[in-house]
């Protein structure tokens, strides 16, 4: 980042927007509508699951009748179950060896048929909500990667992080488990009740004495839930942030002896996750227990009334156990609306978190040609587009950072800039630091917004350009090099869809890495580590320096790509890039007059002005701000030859 662009990093971010908790969860329908074979036939196979199950206690009830010598199994039902009451009849006689085996191996049949659906249930709506999860996984790093440089200056990298993995879990969870479990207590809770107020409507009404105190308690205890866990998602981004962050920097935090500093703060903001689990848990604690009493107050009902009505003949032995084990496939329903509560509650929190990604829209899009976001570049839009020629040119061009959105008007970084690049020719840029050399090089990539009309390319507004295709005709080689975790040759040839060993070699001739990369016992394949940490500074600059190359790109921006070289090295690699350069449009920025004094065109910027414009020799002639700094340079040679 350059040091323009700091003061965006020290606004402070923008609020999230708030929307109701399960208005959150809208957004993933059309992710369940891609899915819409897998989630009918899971929830068939769901259906059939509470069907099977229905039948397991009035099986029970038929064996018990069996055995206390009913005349007529489970009489209270008969005529009501349909085919059912017909089969039960035509098998039954009380006290009978022959009818307690048929129905007792029918009972082992039931619970089989009943496993058997219950595993493909969870097979196919589990399996859909990690296809979900793909899906939603794809989509986000989709958005991350079209969202411009403001939205990272903004949002940590570690939070983001948090967002893509923890957040997207739980969200997972909504999808699969959340759906199946609240379906799961539906469907049985209705079949389950419908048999049991045939059986006995009184008993039933005992049954469903709790369930208003239970809504009333989900309800309470949801919403606290719900605000507790989006507390403890922000904190837990704000850990991983912190932990990234030092990760990241640990030879700084080293250097500087700050390791104590740095776990301080850790276990501080480690210490605030705990204690936001904590009260979750304590909230958790409190609903668990109060809806375990109740379903326990509810058995001894059931228990107390049952038993007198058994003992009165109102309801048979088989009709009570048929109740009670309903009541006991209610259990699970009753304790499943608390955790599924629990879920969705989370899932809400997470998905929120997402939105704040997926509403994110880039800034710097195609909207000019008419097409929403970013086209890619098998799009009408960028095949018919012509080709780009690489001449550049601001016009009028005042460019300040955008701010948080609070009002709070931005210092402008580049004033009335006015210049113009023609194809194919070179133009250096120098100045003291934070006078908008970067800045400038940014905008002609367009990695920032410039206002309408101020960056023309080909005598075209470059918002008129598909950034495919703009992105596509660039080597961008920014100030701030980075590596991946990868092997060099992987970093050289990022950007390309299969380079060839010999066009990485001669990229990293050209950048004069080759060399150094022939003394490494893995030579190219040589793994580097995060961020290129097993190599110098120069090492890395020229490894980028070749990752652009190698693409042979219409344009070719150098942000200070050289400053962590030699002198002599500098040389070699300027030697090897005048070849290259022909032909295409370069724009160096640079603090050394060596590296730009072949350049057709110098403008050396001051205060975010164009100052001085013209050749070296030109410049050398104004004696200004240019030929000042020439003549420290030369002297600083001259001391170490000396």
């Amino acid at each position: 980042m350059s040091a323009a662009a700091a003061q965006v990093a020290s606004k402070p971010r923008a609020v999230e927007a708030r929307t109701p908790g399960w208005k959150q969860l809208v957004r993933l329908l059309p992710y369940l509508g891609r899915y819409k074979g897998g989630m009918t036939i899971g929830m068939i196979a769901l259906v059939a699951m509470g069907l099977v199950g229905n039948l397991v206690p009035l099986l029970m009830g038929v064996i018990f009748d069996c055995v206390s010598n009913e005349p007529k199994p489970l009489s209270k039902l008969v005529g009501k179950l349909g085919i059912i009451s017909v089969w039960f009849g035509r098998y039954y006689q009380p006290l009978n060896r022959h009818t307690l085996a048929i129905f007792c191996f029918v009972l082992i049949a039931a619970i089989a048929l009943k496993g058997i659906f219950s595993f493909l249930t969870r097979w196919i709506l589990i399996g859909v909500s990690r296809e979900i999860e793909y899906d939603i996984r794809n989509d986000l790093l989709t958005d991350l990667m079209q969202l411009e440089p403001e939205f990272y200056v903004r949002n940590r990298t570690g939070e983001l992080m948090s967002r893509c993995t923890n957040d997207l879990n739980n969200v997972r969870m909504v999808l699969g488990p959340g759906i199946m479990y609240s379906a799961t207590t539906i469907i049985t809770f209705i079949l389950a009740v419908s048999v049991m107020l045939m059986i006995s409507p009184v008993l039933t009404f005992f049954v469903l004495v709790p369930v208003p105190i239970v809504a009333l308690a989900v309800r309470y205890f949801g919403q606290i839930i719900h605000n507790l866990f989006e507390k403890i998602q922000a904190s837990l981004a704000t850990l991983s942030a912190r932990a990234q962050e030092n990760f990241s920097g640990v030879r700084v935090i080293r250097a500087y002896v700050q390791e104590q500093v740095e776990i301080q703060n850790f276990d501080s903001a480690n210490r605030e996750y705990v204690s936001r689990n904590v009260r979750l848990i304590l909230a958790w604690s409190m609903f668990m227990p109060a809806l375990t009493a109740l379903i326990g107050v509810t058995f001894l009902l059931v228990l107390w009334q049952g038993g007198r009505l058994v003992m009165t003949n109102r309801i048979s032995l088989g009709e009570w156990v048929a109740f009670y084990t309903f009541l006991g496939q209610l259990i699970w329903p009753m304790v499943a609306l608390g955790w599924v509560t629990n879920i969705f509650q989370r899932g809400a929190a997470s998905m929120g978190r997402l939105n704040y990604i997926f509403d994110s829209k880039p800034k710097i899009n195609d909207a000019a040609l008419g097409l929403e976001g970013v086209a890619s570049e098998d799009s009408l839009a960028v095949r018919n587009s012509p080709k780009i020629l690489g001449e550049i040119e601001f016009r009028n061009l005042n460019f300040a950072y955008p701010t948080a959105g609070n009002g709070t008007p931005a210092t402008p970084v580049l004033k009335d800039i006015n210049l113009r690049v023609p194809a194919g020719s070179t133009l250096a840029i120098v100045g003291p630091t934070g006078s908008g050399k970067s800045t400038l090089a940014a905008l002609a990539a367009r990695l920032w917004e410039a206002p309408p009309g101020t960056v023309l390319l080909d005598g075209r507004s470059i918002r008129e350009w598909p950034l495919a295709k703009l992105r596509r005709a660039m080597g961008f080689v920014p100030q701030d090099t980075f590596l991946f975790s990868e092997s060099l040759a992987e970093n050289v040839a990022f950007g390309m869809d299969a380079a060839r060993p010999e066009q990485i070699e001669r990229a990293a001739e050209i950048a004069s890495i080759h060399g150094d990369i022939s003394e490494f016992p893995e030579k190219f394949g040589t793994m580097i580590g995060e961020r290129g940490l097993t190599l110098s500074g120069g090492q890395k600059q020229r490894t980028a320096l070749a990752r652009a190359i190698i693409r042979d790109p219409q344009i070719l921006v150098l942000d200070d790509a050289l400053s962590s070289v030699d002198t002599e090295t500098e040389e070699r690699i300027l030697d090897q890039l005048r070849d290259v350069m022909k032909g295409r449009t370069t724009i160096i920025v640079s603090h050394r007059c060596s590296t730009v004094r072949d350049a057709d065109q110098i403008a050396v910027l001051v205060d975010g002005r164009i100052a001085e414009l013209g050749t070296h020799q030109e410049l050398l002639g104004i004696g200004g701000y240019y030929a000042d700094l020439y003549q420290k340079q030369l002297l600083e040679e001259e001391l170490e030859r000396a």
